[in-house]
């Protein structure tokens, strides 16, 4: 295995994102102004934030018109109908639902239409300038990434380059949230090292380290939530080139010993 430093750079002067933008030739720009050339073996963590507003996947709440599951659960949570609306359309499914007595706003941890699990679908009022509104995950994020990555490699004229998008998730039985990937181009879901042996010769059997999530994780270290750094670069990491999809993280119902 390939030993050695990994640079970690936030990518400065990213513009407040809109609808329609060309957010390949506003990360390219950005990149050109700070004098940072891609190069190969790169990889690139984008938070989902400006690629949704890029997409359009802004909802203005004052066109949300509530369900009677949405007023209920609402009103369950002391939270927005319009809101908890928005979250049961992002939904495969509600899973869980609470408000504790310290709480101004309750929870809910759902099942997101494209597999993930995570409080309110990923349905979020943060960061973004519009009133009375909020954002959602891309529709497809596997899709925007490998769009992305095709522009920038060959903007940079390089080959091997990986893109992951990411989202901030909490964790079951963990406090606070790190940052995970929920879409992927050129960049392995996971390191398999089954067949492999640790520092002592002992045969790894069941070792597969999540890369994109580890990759994910780390961006959030200068990914400030205040601090419009929605693009962070990797130089020095040790990866393969893999067509890939997020979806080949996520792990089967089957197996789901938190439900």
């Amino acid at each position: 295995m390939h030993l050695g430093s990994v640079k970690i750079t936030a990518i400065p002067r990213i513009p407040d994102v809109r609808e329609g933008d060309n957010l390949g030739m506003i990360i390219g720009t950005a990149l050109d102004e700070a004098g940072l050339k891609l190069k190969e073996g790169d990889i690139l963590c984008i938070a989902h934030k400006v690629v949704s507003k890029a997409e359009g996947n802004i909802v203005f709440l004052s066109d949300v018109k509530p369900s009677k599951e949405a007023i209920k659960l609402g009103k369950k949570l002391n939270k927005d109908i319009r809101k908890v609306e928005v979250i049961l359309r992002e939904s495969e499914k509600v899973i869980r639902s609470f408000k504790r007595p310290e709480q101004i706003e309750g929870t809910m941890i759902c099942q997101h239409k494209l597999g993930f699990i995570c409080a309110n679908s990923g349905v979020d009022q943060s960061n973004i300038k519009e009133t009375d509104a909020v954002i959602t995950i891309p529709e497809n994020p596997d899709m925007s990434a490998n769009k992305l990555r095709l522009f920038l490699s060959e903007k940079f004229n390089v080959k091997k380059l990986g893109v992951i998008i990411t989202d901030t998730f909490g964790r079951p039985w963990r406090i606070g949230q790190v940052n995970v990937a929920i879409g992927l181009s050129g960049v392995s879901p996971t390191k398999r090292l089954q067949g492999n042996v640790d520092a002592w010769g002992r045969d790894l059997l069941v070792t597969e380290p999540a890369f994109c999530d580890e990759v994910s994780a780390a961006s959030g270290l200068l990914m400030d939530k205040s601090g419009k750094t929605p693009v962070i670069l990797f130089n020095g990491l040790d990866w393969e080139f893999e067509i890939s999809n997020v979806e080949n993280i996520l792990r089967k119902e089957s197996e789901d010993m938190f439900r």
